[in-house]
């Protein structure tokens, strides 16, 4: 097998490169449409045939080119609820040469994102980013967002390894034992809690702008 992260040190977002090395086929984790160049020599360098182009979500609305960009990498697309991509549901799996990556919906972050999982390692994207998506300050469906977290991904064994979306001065990987017992807005929380948390920054972004205009 062969595995590369690929990190872009001004956003922190996050791309990753699987390919089973028997068959050449290859599957790209949340690829990023300025990165064509490097993508395709990666794959050009160790002959490598792309299977799966999978987004965990996206941000189209303020970056419309991604869909036409990443449509050049020749490959099936797989991301939530657009018609840009194939469609999907929970437990779908997609095979590349001798592995399997399993599709697990976990909306929140977006109303429409999704996890891969691979091995012992789950692709997250946002998920347990909540504010420090460069292109999103706060989850879209925080209640979705709860449950996604406490019943898909803290359920899974301790060791899983957890791949982020995009970090800011933070580790891309973690486990499952790490997030659930010290994650700053899920660990030793309640639901209630959380959600009261998240609208208590919704609406200081909210006041922001106006206290600002009355300085």
């Amino acid at each position: 097998m062969y595995f590369r992260i690929l990190n872009d040190e001004k956003s922190g977002e996050l791309t990753y490169l699987l390919a089973d090395l028997s068959s050449r086929e290859a599957v790209l984790i949340d690829p990023h449409g300025r990165d064509l160049p490097v993508l395709t020599a990666l794959l050009d360098e160790r002959d490598l045939c792309l299977r799966w182009v999978l987004r965990t979500h996206h941000h189209d609305d303020i970056q419309p080119a991604e869909p036409g960009l990443l449509a050049r990498l020749a490959a099936p697309l797989i991301q939530g609820q657009s018609s840009a991509g194939l469609a999907v549901s929970d437990g779908t799996v997609l095979p590349f040469g001798a592995e399997r990556i399993h599709v697990v919906v976990t909306p929140g972050h977006t109303a429409a994102c999704l996890s891969f999982a691979w091995r012992d390692r789950f692709f997250c994207g946002g998920l347990l980013a909540v504010t420090a998506c460069p292109h999103q300050p706060r989850p879209l469906a925080p209640e979705a967002l709860w449950d996604s977290v406490t019943r898909k991904v803290f359920t899974l064994p301790d060791e899983t390894l957890l791949f982020a979306g995009h970090e800011q001065r933070a580790r891309a990987v973690s486990t499952v034992f790490e997030q659930r017992r010290w994650h700053p807005f899920f660990a030793g929380q309640t639901r209630d809690e959380f959600l009261a948390h998240m609208a208590a920054l919704s609406e200081r972004r909210v006041l922001a702008p106006i206290l600002r205009n009355d300085e």
